[in-house]
C-alpha cells in the first residue's frame, strides 16, 4: 500500500536549486533494504547549506535533505534489523546523494544504520546527531594519540555550535580543562555552564598564522579550518594534537610545516560521514555512558518542520547555538 508523508524536496532550477515542502509517497523513496518511520531529525551546518543552496552539498536531484535521522523500522530485508527496531543514521551521503531525514519516511541501506542505544529516545539521539557523534570521534582521536586530563588546556573552536557544545561537555565531564573559543561573547554563561573553564575570542585566531607561536594548548578540537586551524596548530604544545572535523572558517589551511617537524604536533583528521560501523558503534556506546543527558537537554532547542528553511539560514549566519532537533510530522 502506498503511504504519503510530508517532506522537503530540493530540486534543480535554472537559477540553482530550491527547497520546497512537498507531499511524497513511498513510491518516491530511493533504493535500500530498510524502510524507517522518521521520528526526529536534526539541523546541522551542512543541512543549512543544502536548504539554502549556498554550497553544492546536494549532488543529486531531486533529493530530500537531512543528514541525520532517528526512528523506527517499518520494513527490513536486512538481517540486522526487524520491524519495530529503533535506529539512528548519521552521514553515508544521506542528505547529499541519497534522500535523508527531512521526511516522514526514509529508505536506506541497513549497513548505514546503528541500533539506537536503549538509553536514548529518538529525540535525544537527534539532539546528539552528527554533531555530537562527531565530537565523540574527535575525543576518541585525541585519546588514541595519548591525551590525558593532566596534559594541559584543551581548546575547542566554534564552541557554541553543535560539535563544539558537545565536545566542551564531554571533555569537561572527563576531567579536562577546556578553553572555549567563540565569536559570541554573549554565550559565555552558556559555555561555562557546559563546563568550559575559560572563554577566548575567536578573533585571536583569525589573522595570518605565524609558523610557530607560544605554546598554549595540549590539544584542540577544531571545526573551522582556515586561519583558525593554522593559528591553533602553531600554538599546540610539543607532542600535542588537533582533531580537525570542519571547515566553518575555510577549506584552506594556510599553515607552516613547523608545528609538525619542530614540535611533533599531530593533525588528526576526523571523518564522520564514512566512518566504519565498528567506530560508529563505539562512539555511540561512549556517548551512552559519558554524555550528561541533562546537559544535552540544556543545549537543545526543538523546532517545527515548517521552521526548517528559516533555521537553515540562521545556522549559516552563526545565530544558532548548541543543537537543534526537528520533530518530523506523521
Amino acid at each position: 500500500m502506498t503511504e504519503t508523508f510530508p517532506a522537503y524536496l530540493i530540486s534543480k532550477t535554472d537559477d540553482g536549486q530550491i527547497a520546497e515542502r512537498r507531499k511524497l509517497s513511498t513510491d518516491d523513496l530511493m533504493e535500500g533494504d530498510v524502510t524507517v518511520k522518521v521520528e526526529y531529525s536534526a539541523l546541522n551546518y551542512k543541512d543549512g547549506l543544502a536548504l539554502t543552496g549556498k554550497a553544492p552539498v546536494v549532488r543529486r536531484f531531486p533529493l530530500v535533505p537531512g543528514i541525520d535521522f532517528a526512528g523506527e523500522v517499518i520494513e527490513s530485508a536486512n538481517d540486522r534489523f526487524n520491524a519495530g527496531d529503533k535506529v539512528v543514521l548519521n552521514g553515508f551521503g544521506v542528505g547529499e546523494v541519497h534522500s535523508g531525514g527531512f521526511a516522514g519516511v526514509a529508505r536506506v541501506k541497513g549497513d548505514w544504520l546503528v541500533p539506537l542505544p536503549g538509553t536514548f529516545s529518538s529525540r535525544q539521539a537527534m539532539a546528539i546527531g552528527t554533531a555530537g557523534y562527531t565530537a565523540m570521534l574527535c575525543v576518541m582521536a585525541l585519546e588514541s594519540h595519548g591525551l590525558t586530563p593532566g596534559a594541559g588546556d584543551i581548546l575547542v573552536t566554534g564552541a557554541a555550535g553543535g560539535v563544539g557544545s558537545v565536545a566542551v561537555s564531554l571533555l569537561a565531564r572527563s576531567g579536562y580543562r577546556v578553553v572555549a573559543s567563540t565569536g559570541r561573547p554573549e554565550e559565555q554563561e552558556y559555555l561555562t555552564g557546559l563546563g568550559a573553564a575559560e572563554i577566548v575570542d575567536r578573533h585571536e585566531f583569525s589573522g595570518k598564522a605565524k609558523p610557530l607561536s607560544r605554546e598554549r594548548w595540549a590539544a584542540a578540537v577544531d571545526v573551522a579550518g582556515g586561519n583558525t586551524l593554522a593559528n591553533v596548530l602553531s600554538q599546540v604544545n610539543y607532542g600535542g594534537a588537533v582533531s580537525a572535523c570542519g571547515l566553518a572558517d575555510s577549506m584552506e589551511l594556510p599553515a607552516s610545516v613547523a608545528p609538525f617537524i619542530l614540535r611533533g604536533v599531530a593533525l588528526l583528521g576526523v571523518d564522520s560521514v564514512m566512518a566504519p560501523l565498528d567506530k560508529r558503534e563505539q562512539a555511540w556506546r561512549r556517548l551512552e555512558k559519558e554524555l550528561d543527558l541533562d546537559m544535552l537537554e540544556r543545549m537543545t532547542v526543538e523546532i517545527g518542520f515548517d521552521e526548517l528553511p528559516q533555521a537553515g539560514e540562521q545556522i549559516l549566519a552563526g545565530k544558532i547555538r548548541g543543537r537543534t532537533v526537528v520533530k518530523i510530522p506523521g
